[in-house]
């Protein structure tokens, strides 16, 4: 998604927050499913003020669900109130980071992010992708900090993660996302999974 001149991509554990008025698009190559709440102006006191991710708490998406499940488009009941306040009241704990996987406007780094992103499985190193560019691994490293946030290694492995989460769905193995993302081994991916994620990419598709 991108708002207000920013790109927002993250993995379902995570909600993009929209403050009111905030201009924003989306384009999806694939069919996508998603939810979304509205929340009455006058309810968003304490709210983020500038567009975020948030992380998901486990009372939030109990709420969302539930609602979800009784196709509820707004509350009816005091009960239906309350849970929506104590809704309300958990976006404003949840914690807040800019976005999941940010770019760049960089002559040097946009073509190597691009890159990536048309192929995660790629292994090529900083190094080798500064020859590319014509610059200094040391240049390329500072302006992945500069403008990322993040090191190339964690953008990387970010971007992969991103990438499993969308085979495992597809139904393809473990052993067949782990080489599609570029690791040599089912074990080094689940490692890297179980890190991000908390559980292992089996455990994840079944949780789903």
């Amino acid at each position: 998604m991108d708002v207000a001149g920013q790109r927002y991509l993250a993995p379902r554990e995570f909600a993009v927050w929209l403050p009111a008025g905030t201009e924003h698009s989306s384009y999806n190559r694939k069919t996508s499913h998603f939810c979304a709440i509205d929340i009455a102006p006058e309810l968003d006191v304490g709210l983020p003020s500038t567009p975020c991710l948030l992380t998901l708490t486990p009372i939030f998406n109990a709420i969302a669900d539930d609602c979800f499940a009784r196709n509820l488009t707004e509350p009816v009941t005091e009960s239906d109130m309350r849970m929506a306040r104590v809704l309300i009241d958990q976006i404003g704990l949840a914690p807040r980071q800019d976005t999941y996987l940010p770019t760049s406007q960089s002559k040097l780094l946009a073509p190597v992010l691009a890159a990536l992103e048309k192929n995660p499985a790629d292994n090529t190193s900083l190094a080798q992708w500064a020859t590319r560019v014509y610059t200094t691994e040391r240049t390329l490293s500072r302006r992945c900090q500069q403008d990322l946030s993040m090191g190339f290694a964690e953008w990387r492995q970010r971007l992969r993660f991103l990438h499993a989460i969308s085979l495992l769905e597809q139904g393809k193995t473990v052993q067949e996302v782990a080489l599609e993302v570029g690791y040599s081994s089912s074990s080094a991916f689940i490692a890297m999974f179980q890190q991000i994620s908390g559980t292992t990419p089996q455990r994840f598709r079944n949780e789903r």
